[in-house]
């Protein structure tokens, strides 16, 4: 397979203009909520959807960014010779490291004899009912043993 043509980060129309209509479309709607808390039927309630909007719109521009320079650095991994760059910043890891979280404790299985009574019991409960339901259908019973367990 040939690798995806290089993008750059303002070759996007389609993205971009989705995180403006979203941007503005949050905007639009904190106006709203802000002219609704004024009226005289205004809550509390408008007021804090009216200074909500505006964080989902700028949280749609820091996603936006974000993924740009994710994509970016993802580019970078994966053609690392094609442009010297500045020296590489210190990363946060994104992966938690092993034997930080204390390990989950496994179930451990007994052989209870009470429980294997029961699954016995309701396997051979199983078989009976499927001879029923063979007789019933008019189908001939073969002589083979069966198993449901």
């Amino acid at each position: 397979m040939s690798a995806s043509p290089r993008r750059s980060a303002h070759n996007r129309p389609a993205l971009i203009a989705l995180v403006i209509v979203a941007a503005l479309g949050c905007l639009a709607l904190a106006w709203w909520q802000w002219e609704r808390f004024e009226s005289t039927s205004g809550t509390g309630q408008n007021l804090g959807y009216a200074l909500q909007w505006p964080l989902f719109a700028a949280f749609a521009v820091f996603a936006y960014f974000r993924f740009v320079r994710l994509e970016r650095e993802a580019e970078e991994d994966e053609n690392p010779g094609e442009k010297p760059r500045r020296a590489p910043k210190a990363v946060a890891p994104r992966e938690i490291p092993a034997g930080l979280l204390p390990e989950r404790p496994k179930a451990v299985r007994e052989e209870d004899p009470a429980l294997a009574e029961y699954n016995k019991y309701l396997a051979a409960l199983h078989a009976e009912d499927i001879d029923h339901q063979v007789r019933e259908a008019g189908l001939q019973a073969r002589d083979t043993e069966r198993s449901a367990g």
